[in-house]
């Protein structure tokens, strides 16, 4: 990566990293409004982090190095993401590590670590939400890799760079049947992979109901604020990368002081549209019993796949 691109990923990592909670608490605050409550406001979540971070680091007795590890592999991975993904600007990618089949391992691997943390405290809560988490995983990942699969046979590439200077080139490839199929597949994946209703319902310590929220009960201080960061760092990088594959006007070509500013604030403006779009269509939503989503997320395997023989016939 040249100088450029260092400034560029290094910009995407602060502005997702300090952006997620605000997003997170925007989606409340609305969510709050349309329910006839007041909220807690937008930088909420900032409070409890900084309050969880004041805390002393407790950890359970009998758990391993998995159950330490776990938060901050979780963050890792979604800052490595953050680093090469074209969120603002192209220039922050590099050759190599930017295949979406790449990210969406990273993606997983930090939900994976979870999972384990949840069963490495021998709990029966944490068992049950990293049983009921590798479910999800196993049903969202193949919508995940059909869906990108549907988006790179027109480009011929699945370097993310590339998928998305092919729809600036030819902006007529964002309305084309497979990207419209594989929008709507992608987009009830990343319900599905953020916990947000109606697969989980992130609100609620039900045990009959939570999923993730199930996983993270034993932790608690510093350890619990490097969850719930790296949690909101995973929604933003999710709407972004639906944003960037589907929506990518605005995204800066160069790293240029002015051309970055613009690509930052349109970024911004595209992933609190999504959020705020999510947020406000929880409110309508029931979650759904746990026997019925794969029916769903086989629904949008379903879209997947219609998007793969649509893309080898329309292009």
């Amino acid at each position: 990566m040249s100088v450029a691109g260092v400034i560029s990923a290094l910009l995407q990592i602060v502005l997702v990293a300090v952006g997620s909670p605000l997003l997170v608490g925007v989606m409340r605050q609305i969510r709050a409004r349309l329910e006839g409550r007041a909220g807690a406001g937008v930088l909420q979540p900032w409070r409890d982090l900084r309050k969880l971070a004041r805390k002393q680091p407790i950890t359970p007795r009998g758990t391993s190095e998995v159950f330490r590890t776990a938060p901050l592999l979780m963050l890792a991975t979604t800052v490595a993401v953050v680093a090469v993904a074209p969120f603002v600007t192209i220039a922050a990618v590099p050759d190599a590590g930017t295949d979406l089949f790449v990210v969406v391992a990273l993606l997983t691997l930090g939900a994976a670590a979870l999972a384990l943390a949840g069963l490495d405290t021998g709990t029966a809560f944490g068992g049950m939400g990293a049983s009921r988490e590798i479910t999800i995983l196993a049903l969202v990942e193949p919508t995940l890799l059909v869906a990108i699969f549907a988006l790179s046979v027109p480009v011929g590439s699945t370097n993310l760079a590339d998928i998305v200077t092919s729809i600036l080139h030819n902006p007529s490839r964002a309305i084309t049947p497979a990207n419209l199929l594989a929008g709507v597949a992608l987009g009830l994946a990343v319900v599905a992979e953020t916990g947000r209703l109606p697969v989980d319902n992130p609100s609620t310590h039900l045990e009959l109901t939570m999923v993730h929220e199930a996983m993270v009960l034993e932790y608690a201080g510093p350890d619990l604020a490097l969850v719930e960061l790296a949690s909101a760092m995973r929604l933003s990088v999710f709407l972004g990368l639906w944003a960037t594959l589907f929506a990518p006007w605005g995204i800066a070509a160069d790293a240029g002081v002015g051309v970055l500013a613009l690509g930052t604030l349109v970024f911004m403006v595209k992933v609190t549209a999504l959020g705020t779009a999510l947020a406000a269509g929880e409110v309508f939503l029931a979650k759904l019993r746990l026997f019925r989503v794969p029916e769903l997320l086989a629904g949008s395997f379903v879209l997947a796949l219609l998007a793969v023989v649509a893309s080898f016939f329309f292009g």
